[in-house]
Order: structure tokens, then sequence, then C-alpha cells
């Protein structure tokens, strides 16, 4: 017993030596003056999967470092380092002046599969032929007349009677959960022309909002993981890929009763009135889209692109500037102000905010909306796949059979570089012109709708 008790004793210090070298190796995973390590065979990896909670955050001050653009080294033989940039000449030439070079890729159509041949998820032939669709859509004048009056009856039949209940019984309710729902009943009915309720007192289950939260955590991490590792993953029926199959089933039950639903409404009733993408697939509108979408597979990729489009945009962005403006009080005054005194009193009562002529007054507002989409975009990252070898203009090698490119717009709102030391300030004047009207910045440097050929077509 002596002699096990002295071996016991002399593995104390060897213990807590393996301790002490462990803490500081997760240490040095996270920062090595303010970038990351690259390690053997696992890459800068670490950096990314122990910072994944404030992974945004991260990437920016990695970039901050690093004049806009840094190579993230992946794991060994796994043929994923990615080149971050933040750097708007870097960003011209990816969007604009080497467009052709820089598609999402077959990598991206795997990490995004969930919605198949949407807008969001083409590539060259596919995507112009999608994009002019989307645009024939949004320019048709029938599209132009029924926004307004969804935009009024998500408003009066849904966020208006939910916040008054809330105000009434002194109830919290979640700003994110309440956007979110406005967003996908709005989107629901201009995609398929029905009015899911989402957005109601008692605020009901969403099952089609879980799994494309689900989805969206599942396609953060494909992102980050290894290829081979997620795709086991997904085989196996396991982790956030158990989740993401769950949510693809969701997705597919609703698209197909909606699209069920659109089939008896037209073949019951022909309504001339009506107007959605579904109708105009559906009805093989040639003034829209023709015959290429009058597929059960073309139709569910067309409503699910513009649900998910739809959703987490303007969902995700409106409780940020309400997070904003309440963080600054002096701006919730001027927003008042100005609201005051161009939007008549009969107007307001009946939440008429769908007035061209009296937004277009509201100034300060619109650029309260610009810097909140500056410093909380609704795209943080965008991904590429070069086809050729190239350079940056930061000077960094692209190679197309081992390189993925990330343009972080997150990374580009908080750049000293490009918006100033106050950067990471709330402040809606850097957007007003000194004659009055709202600056616009090149989307070089503000990318929230993307830039080039691929700017958003809303």
């Amino acid at each position: 017993f002596p002699q096990l008790n002295y071996h016991i004793m002399m593995g104390y210090p060897e213990i807590l030596l393996a301790v002490i070298c462990l803490i500081f190796f997760l240490c040095g995973f996270r920062y090595t003056k303010g970038l990351p390590w690259n390690w053997p065979l696992v890459g800068m990896l670490p950096t990314l999967f122990l910072n994944f909670n404030r992974l945004y955050d991260r990437i920016a001050e990695i970039l901050e470092l690093s004049n806009g653009t840094f190579q993230i080294k992946g794991a060994w033989l796994a043929d994923m380092d990615m080149i971050f940039t933040s750097n708007p000449a870097d960003v011209h030439h990816i969007m604009s002046t080497n467009f052709s070079n820089y598609p999402k890729g077959s990598q991206s159509r795997q990490i995004f599969d969930v919605l198949g041949d949407s807008l969001f998820n083409d590539d060259l032939d596919g995507w112009r032929r999608q994009r002019k669709i989307v645009h024939a859509f949004f320019n048709d004048q029938r599209f132009h007349k029924l926004t307004p009056k969804i935009n009024q009856n998500t408003l009066e039949k849904g966020l208006v009677p939910v916040l008054d209940h809330a105000s009434k019984h002194g109830t919290v309710v979640d700003l994110q959960d309440l956007f979110q729902r406005f967003m996908f009943d709005a989107t629901c009915m201009m995609a398929t022309g029905y009015d899911p309720a989402s957005l109601r007192i008692g605020l009901p289950e969403v099952p089609f909002s879980k799994a494309m939260d689900d989805a969206t955590e599942a396609i953060l991490v494909r992102h980050i993981m290894p290829e081979r590792v997620w795709k086991l993953q997904r085989w196996l029926g396991i982790g956030k890929e158990k989740k993401m199959r769950e949510a693809v089933e969701t997705f597919d039950h609703i698209a197909e009763n909606y699209i069920s639903m659109k089939r008896r409404e037209l073949n019951d009733d022909d309504d001339e009135e009506g107007f959605d993408a579904l109708k105009c697939c559906l009805t093989e509108d040639e003034m829209v889209v023709g015959s290429a979408m009058n597929t059960y597979k073309a139709m569910r990729d067309c409503v699910l692109g513009l649900m998910f489009a739809g959703r987490d945009t303007a969902g995700a962005v409106m409780p940020w500037f309400f997070w904003l403006v309440l963080k600054n009080p002096l701006v919730e005054t001027k927003i008042r102000e100005e609201l005051s005194a161009n939007l008549p009193v009969n107007e307001a009562e009946k939440f008429g905010f769908h007035n061209t002529e009296y937004l277009n007054k509201l100034v300060y507002l619109h650029a309260a909306l610009c810097e909140t989409l500056r410093l909380f975009p609704p795209a943080p990252f965008q991904r590429r796949a070069p086809i050729r070898p190239d350079i940056l203009p930061s000077g960094h090698r692209v190679n197309p059979n081992k390189t993925t490119v990330v343009l972080s717009a997150y990374a580009m709102g908080r750049m000293e570089s490009i918006w100033g030391k106050d950067c990471l300030e709330f402040k809606p004047e850097r957007w007003l012109q000194e004659k009055g009207g709202t600056k616009i910045e090149p989307s070089r440097k503000f990318l929230a709708f993307s830039s080039g050929p691929r700017i958003c077509p809303g």
C-alpha cells in the first residue's frame, strides 16, 4: 500500500501539468494575438468551433486585424480552406468584376439542399432563368397592387390586435417571434395566396418556423464541419442532420398542401382577381413564368425560396431595429417627431403606412433602418466557389480545388477602415445627406442587399 500511495502521489504533478497544458491549449485555440493558430491536422477549425456562439463577432475581429481579408486553414486533407473577406475591393472583384468565376458552386448547393433549385441556390443558366422569373413577378403591376393590401391585412388582423392584447393584459411578447410571424404570413400570402394566420392572439404553433430554425442551424454547422462528417451524420440520422431531415419533411408536407389547395381552387373557380407565385406557376402565366415552372418540384422550390427569403430578412432585421432604437432614446425621439410631422393623423389611425407619398418623407426612419442593416445584415455571410485560379485585390491567392471564398457582410459593417472610428455605434445620421435625403452607399461597402448581378431582386 505505501508503494501504491507513492506512485499515486508521483502521478499528481503529471496530472496537474496535463490539466494546465489543456487549459493553455484551449485558450490558444481561442486567441493568439487576436488571430487563430494553424494547428497540425485540424488547422484553424478549433477557433470556429470554440467560438461558435459568437462566430460572427470572432470573424469580424479576425478581419479587423487582417486588413479585411484572412485565410482560415481547414483540416488536413479536407480541402476546406476558407478566405473570409470584408474588403470592399475584394467584394467588388468577386461579386461584379470577376462575377463569372465565383458561382455559389456544387458544395453550396449541397449545404443549402433544402432550398432545391430556387433562385437563392441556383447558378449559371438555372440562376439566370430563375432571376428572370422572379424579376417578372416583382415587376408585375398586379404584385404592386397586391403588396399594400397584404401589409394592411397583416397589420389589422395580426400585429395590431396581438400587441393591443398584450398591452391590455400586461404580458411580455417576443418581438422576434412576432415579426417572423408577420413576415411569414405576408410572404405566404404573396407566394401561395393563403393566409396561414400564425400572427393571431394566442400565437398558435407554427411548424414551418420551427423547421426553418432547425434547418438554418444545420446549415451553419455544415459551413464549418468537414463535408464527410456532416454527410455521415445525415446518413446515420443523428445530430443536426436529424433535425434537418425532419425540417425537410415539414417543408415538403406544407408545400404539398398549398399546391393541392391551389389546384382545387383553380378547378372550382378561376379567380381573376387573385395573384400569387403559385397561381402563376399553375396557370403557366406567360407574363411571369411560362411553362418552365409547372412541375411539383419547381413550384415547391419557388414557394419555399420565397418564404425563406421573406421570413428571415425583414423578420430578422426588425427586432434588431427596435432593440437599437430602445437603446438610443434620442433616435427614438427623432423618429417620433418625423412621424408626427409627416404622417396625417387619419392615416396613422388606419395604419395606412403603405402610402409611398408619406413613406418617402420619412428620411430619418429610412436612415435608421439602413443603419440597422449595416450592423445586423439578414445574410451575415455569402459563400462562393471559384472556378479558375485567381488573385484577389488584397493579394490573396484563390485555388479553385481547395479554397472557398466567404464574404462577411456582418464584419463589413464593423470595419473601422470602412465606416470610421464610430463604426460600432448606432448613428442614423451617417446616412443623411446635407441637402436632405438618404445617402446611397455602394453595394461593395454596404452588402445587406448583396451586390453585382446577384443583388436582391426585391
